[in-house]
Order: C-alpha cells, then structure tokens, then sequence
C-alpha cells in the first residue's frame, strides 16, 4: 500500500514526506509545484505533476498506486491574500478538497488526513484555545479550511473514511538534518520574512500593528516546529490504522510569542540588529492565536522536541543561509 501526500512539494509537505520516507512508507506526491519546488520532494519518493482538484488523476493515482491513506496539504495560505481573492481561496482550499475527498472515497481510501488551521477559530474569546472552541473563522483562508473540516465530517459518517484534522498554529522552522526548509521566496510567515531580512533577501521587516490588547501592543502566537508538527501527523495515521476514530487535534506548544519576541529572537541568533518598520494591521489577523494541544498529548500520544522558540529561528535561518548558497 502506498501513502498520498497533497502539497508534497511544499514545506510542511515536503518535511511530511521526508518523515515517511525515513519510516519505509511507499510514498506518492501530487503537487502541480505553483508553490512548491520539486527538488525539495525526497529522492525515494515519486513526484507527479498535477492538480488536486482534478479528480480523472486522483482517482488514477489513489487505484495505480494502492493508496490506503491521504495527507492533504495542497491549499492557499495567505490570510490577506484570501481577503482580497476569496473566490480563489473557496476554489483552491474547499471545492478542490472535496473533488480529493471524493476520490477518495470511490477509491476506498482508508484514512485521511488534513493540514487544517487555528484560523477557524477566529479571535477566539479564551487563550490557550480548545478544540471545542467556538469556530468563528474571520477570514476566507479560515472558512475555505473549516469547510473542508465539515466536508470531512459528513462525509466520515456516510461512507468508511476515518479522518484527522490537525489545526495548525504558526509553523516555522527547517528540517534539523538541513534536508528541507520553507523555499518560498514570497512567503509571509514571521520568522521566514525575519530571516530573510537578516541574511540581506529583504531590506527591511515589517510589523502589522503595535495596537493589540497584548502584553506589548503586538500579535501573540504559537510557534511550532515543523518537524514536531510532521510528527503529529505520523501519530495521526498510526492512531487511524489501530481503529481511532475520526478526531481533530490542535497542534501547538501552548505558548505564545509576540512579534517582537520573535524579532529579538532572529537578532539574537543572526547576531545582529533587524531594520523594523510600523505598518497598518492586516485585516483577517486576530490578537492571539495560542494552542491547548492536551488533547494530541493525550490521544495521539504525541511528544513534540523542539520547544524552543531560539532552536525554531536557527534552524530557519540555517535554510535561508542554504537557499543562499544554492540560488548562488
């Protein structure tokens, strides 16, 4: 039997991959590389070019390759970016998961398994934010997730397709063996941007509002490693194969930082000053985002390693350092 990554090509994708392949799974990667890169895709595993919303090639893939379970990944990401076009956001992340979705279940797909998002809990009321929060999305990003979410759910109750859900808070990081990192070269994430300031990518760094009810005017989240949060999913398709039942899980250290916390965090390991800049809030941004993950501690007996907010930004600009070296 062989494992299906959506998005393999991307970076959580591309570290999913790196993870099952080290495991000895057969490995299949859809990923039609708008994003993504396909050197970034592990050599054992096999990279076929497509769109995931185009069922006639899941449908052959998931029946030529044996496939029994899905990581899906594939998706837009950029809060702002889905206010401005959230007519694509609804294309990419909702109407092309539930084409996936369905090929899966014509395929008697087993398991699946979801990159879904703490954005759909919006601005939740109490931090850190439980699973059975109240899910208040307050962006298109965040709705085109949630629907999938539902999709799944209904879907899990009609046919036999067991699903995970992990919500991600703010992943970051690289690979501790320096086989993968994030490669986009327009991504949005804190540390990712900070990092590029530091290694000289971008002149200068930009922080989104200094007028939030935090602790010093700036957005709090909860950044976590991406080689903990790939160990969540590995977790989540072993817990679905021992007969668990279908489940969401936040995935988080249950701590926040602020912007500025993780700006001193890049000065501190770059070892040099960062130029900031103020600029106006994002719209779709909420004040804190922070993780009770009791419930994948528990229930997926999952052990993250890599709590450590210095070792998150140094494996990250260790990346940008490599992305560097290779572009020339």
């Amino acid at each position: 039997m062989s494992v299906l990554v959506t998005g393999g090509a991307g970076y959580i994708g591309s570290h999913m991959v790196l993870a099952l392949c080290d495991a000895g799974h057969d490995v299949v990667v859809l990923d039609n590389l708008s994003t993504g890169v396909a050197w970034a895709v592990a050599a054992q595993a096999r990279l076929i070019e497509g769109d995931v919303g185009d069922g006639d090639l899941t449908r052959k893939i998931i029946a030529e390759h044996g496939v029994d379970a899905i990581f899906h990944f594939a998706g837009s990401i950029v809060v702002p970016d889905s206010v401005s076009d959230p007519l694509g956001y609804y294309l990419n992340n909702a109407v092309h998961s539930r084409s996936l979705i369905e090929s899966a279940v014509k395929g008697n797909v087993a398991h699946f398994i979801f990159s879904s998002t703490a954005a759909v809990y919006g601005d939740p009321e109490t931090v850190p934010v439980c699973e059975g929060a109240s899910l208040s999305p307050i962006s298109p990003y965040g709705r085109s997730k949630l629907m999938t979410e539902l999709m799944l759910r209904d879907a899990s109750v009609a046919h036999d397709l067991n699903y995970v859900a992990l919500r991600y808070f703010n992943v970051a990081g690289g690979d501790p063996e320096g086989r993968s990192g994030q490669s986009t070269p327009h991504a949005t994430h804190l540390i990712k941007v900070a990092c590029q300031t530091a290694v000289g990518e971008r002149d200068y760094l930009e922080v989104f509002g200094r007028d939030y009810d935090t602790r010093d005017g700036t957005c709090l989240r909860d950044y976590i490693h991406v080689s903990d949060l790939v160990r969540a999913h590995v977790d989540a398709l072993s817990y679905l194969r021992s007969g668990g039942k279908s489940r969401v899980f936040n995935c988080g250290y249950g701590r926040g930082h602020s912007v500025l916390d993780v700006i001193r965090a890049v000065e501190r390991v770059a070892g040099l000053g960062l130029d900031v800049r103020d600029a106006p809030r994002r719209p779709g941004d909420p004040a804190e985002l922070v993780a009770n993950a009791d419930r994948a501690r528990s229930e997926l007996e999952w052990q993250p390693r890599h709590d450590d907010l210095d070792f998150i930004v140094a494996g990250a600009l260790a990346w940008e350092k490599h992305l560097q070296s290779r572009n020339g």
